[in-house]
């Protein structure tokens, strides 16, 4: 009886040592691959069609692999109202943990205080990268006051996709290559070769209205819509002005078809793949769909000048990738951007027809080694001479305005005159209004 009494009273006891001496050999030394610790669990948003978001996946999976302890789920957000729902949730303490940022808002964002700051974290020891591994114009809207808030995850230089079977079968004697090499690639020809599309019954060129066309129009005409200072003076440069015109005139004669005025769910790129337009111009991300589809016959070609130069600047699209400043996460989340944005992640998501191009120095073989199209070598070329806007994207909703005036000249609405009239008023109300905050 006296022997059951004390196993009795030492049970427990013994029960709570053996607990503890549990708990002693899971905790805090784990590297995180084993099963005892607790994963970090990250979420990341973007925009992107089927085959973009594929390539994002790659780098999500290559970091997992190589940091077992985080787990990242990737959250498909529709473009058309990713920026609506970006900041609601920033503004709400809801964001994912990182995300992509459009250059065309991404000084509005800085300005709600919700981003982390960036500066310190790439300057440790756990960053993947370093901020002078990037080329210094590439950072656009992202820096402000020499503090950064996000990193391009990689660059699109815009140039013009062309349809070879399109152009053949609208009777186009040259290809655009041809008149490129012996350097009549320019805005004439262009008119040219746009108006024998229209005569026979195709599309020419899909144009729309976004900054990044607006400017690589007026840029390879040698025009500037900013001064030095910032100041618009589209009212000053002529240039400029000959731009508008000759988009203008170009929609007016059925050259261009406005994307804004086709029937929904039939974009650009839709059209160009069954063969009933000859140019759509955009940066690489259309290129991994296009090679899917193994009827379709494509190739680039740099935007057509009109400076009697082979090639002009014509902008460069990046998207960033920034941290919520409420994440729960947030150290895991940085070293998962650094990492995303770094020589490795860039390799891992672009090699293959990537969907765009890096964006930091020293890995350009991944583009040039690309067997489709032929001359991949043109969006290191475009890259290499484009230019990353950091004025007209640094006025909070600037781009957008523009774009809506813009929109009225596309659809017919107003002329050219009409549309540099109400594009300088806007932007020079706007600018002032910035200034004086």
């Amino acid at each position: 009886m006296k022997k059951k009494w004390m196993f009795a009273k030492l049970a427990p006891m013994l029960l709570i040592l053996l607990l503890v001496i549990s708990g002693c050999g899971t905790s805090g030394s784990n590297s995180g691959s084993g099963s005892g610790e607790k994963k970090v669990k990250l979420t990341m948003s973007a925009w992107g069609n089927p085959t973009e978001l594929k390539v994002y996946q790659r780098a999500l999976d290559q970091y997992e692999k190589e940091n077992p302890n985080v787990e990242i789920k990737l959250i498909p957000v529709p473009g058309d109202n990713y920026e609506q729902k970006l900041m609601t949730q920033l503004s709400g303490g809801q964001a994912t943990d990182v995300f992509y940022v459009g250059d065309t808002y991404m000084s509005k964002l800085i300005d709600t205080g919700k981003l982390a700051e960036l500066n310190q974290f790439l300057e440790g020891s756990e960053s993947y990268v370093k901020a002078d591994e990037f080329p210094d114009g590439i950072w656009g809207a992202s820096k402000k006051d020499d503090k950064i808030y996000g990193i391009t995850v990689d660059s699109n230089p815009f140039l013009m996709y062309y349809n070879k079977k399109v152009l053949k079968e609208a009777g186009v004697e040259k290809t655009p290559q041809e008149y490129f090499d012996e350097g009549k690639w320019n805005w004439d020809t262009f008119a040219e070769v746009t108006g024998k599309l229209h005569a026979a019954g195709k599309k020419g060129f899909v144009a729309e209205k976004a900054g990044v066309h607006t400017l690589s129009w007026v840029w390879t005409n040698g025009g500037q819509l900013f001064d030095d200072e910032g100041n618009f003076i589209l009212d000053k440069n002529e240039k400029a002005q000959e731009a508008f015109k000759y988009v203008n005139e170009m929609v007016e004669k059925g050259n261009f078809t406005y994307a804004g005025s086709l029937p929904k769910g039939q974009g650009g790129d839709a059209m160009f793949m069954s063969n009933q337009v000859g140019f759509v111009a955009a940066g690489r991300w259309l290129t991994p769909m296009f090679s899917e589809n193994k009827s379709l016959e494509f190739d680039y070609i740099p935007w057509p000048t009109n400076t009697g130069n082979k090639m002009e600047p014509a902008a460069i699209a990046t998207a960033f990738m920034s941290v919520s400043k409420d994440s729960k996460n947030l150290e895991e989340a940085m070293k998962f951007l650094s990492f995303y944005t770094s020589k490795e992640g860039q390799k891992t998501r672009l090699a293959d027809n990537g969907n765009a191009i890096p964006s930091i120095n020293g890995i350009d073989e991944i583009v040039t080694e690309a067997e489709v199209p032929e001359h991949s070598s043109y969006l290191v070329d475009t890259r290499d001479i484009g230019i990353v806007d950091d004025k007209l994207m640094s006025v909070p909703g600037l781009e957008k305005e523009i774009a809506d005036i813009m929109d009225l000249m596309y659809l017919g609405k107003q002329d050219a005159t009409k549309t540099m009239d109400k594009v300088t008023k806007k932007a020079n109300e706007m600018i002032d209004e910035y200034k004086k905050r």
